[in-house]
């Protein structure tokens, strides 16, 4: 604790509920679940900065395996910006995550303070939005994630980040009120996406494709009969460049972005076969 009375500790499950009510009043879009699925994956990486018992700032360290960390929910409550609040959360959070590679999405505001504290820019996520796509594709080889096995989701995921995330992915295929699905051939997984519910509207989220055909199939499939006055939003690493041309043409627009930025070496992820980031706050 501070002279001040400033002190940090993990918090509990209920209180990243704050972060994420805060993320949703900086306008970041959270899903209605997605606590559930954050707090899964690491209970002990979630911090919340205090003033006596009010809540001052929150962020997220969360661990993966043995050499891998995610930050997320650096946020700190705006009357209180400005005295170092922010920065003390944040230096206990890589203190946890000591010894790891870490990553981060970066809202453009904060992108040149984390270059400054040595994070390398590996690429811009750009998020796009824009109304449902109407009709459900041919479904012949369409399969909810819920009949596929689980290994086989685990394996097929393994390309696209840098550490097992077992268990966040089982809570993430599965959460209330969301949408899961893959696409198999020849008995073997050719891409998934998962839809959930959001503040407003839905976020498709991974969106993993071994083509952009089976990325178009699976993207029409998550955002078939969906009201029209629903928006469907699409976060997309910028060099997929067939990932920006699926968002444009079902006319979705340009609506935020951040950048995928990381403490050391940048990983080997497939960046080609990814179609939606997963999530700006876990990675």
């Amino acid at each position: 604790m501070n002279d001040n009375g400033y002190r940090i500790r993990a918090m509990t499950r209920d209180e990243v509920d704050i972060a994420v009510e805060w993320a949703a009043q900086e306008g970041w879009n959270p899903g209605w679940h997605d606590a559930e699925c954050y707090f899964a994956t690491d209970a002990n990486g979630f911090f919340l900065g205090l003033l006596g018992e009010e809540p001052v700032a929150t962020l997220s360290a969360v661990r993966y395996g043995t050499s891998f960390g995610f930050l997320g929910f650096y946020i700190v409550k705006p009357k209180y910006r400005g005295q170092g609040y922010g920065r003390q959360i944040w230096n206990a959070g890589l203190r946890y995550l000591e010894g790891r590679n870490v990553g981060l999405d970066g809202v453009v505001a904060q992108q040149a303070n984390y270059r400054k504290l040595g994070f390398t820019l590996a690429h811009r996520n750009v998020r796009f939005a824009g109304p449902g796509a109407g009709e459900a594709p041919d479904a012949a080889d369409i399969a909810p994630l819920s009949a596929v096995p689980f290994e086989t989701i685990r394996a097929y995921t393994q390309a696209f980040f840098p550490e097992d995330r077992s268990a966040f992915l089982r809570c993430w295929i599965h959460q209330p009120g969301s949408k899961a699905c893959g696409v198999m051939h020849n008995g073997n997984l050719a891409g998934y996406g998962v839809r959930r519910a959001c503040r407003s509207g839905y976020k498709i989220g991974p969106l993993f494709a071994d083509s952009s055909e089976v990325a178009e199939r699976l993207f029409r499939e998550l955002t078939a009969n969906i009201d029209p006055s629903e928006q469907i939003m699409l976060d997309v690493p910028e060099p997929n460049e067939r990932a920006v041309a699926l968002a444009e043409r079902y006319r979705m627009e340009v609506a935020f972005e951040t950048a995928r930025m990381y403490k050391r070496e940048v990983p080997d992820l497939d960046v080609r076969r990814t179609f939606g980031v997963t999530s700006f706050e876990v990675g």
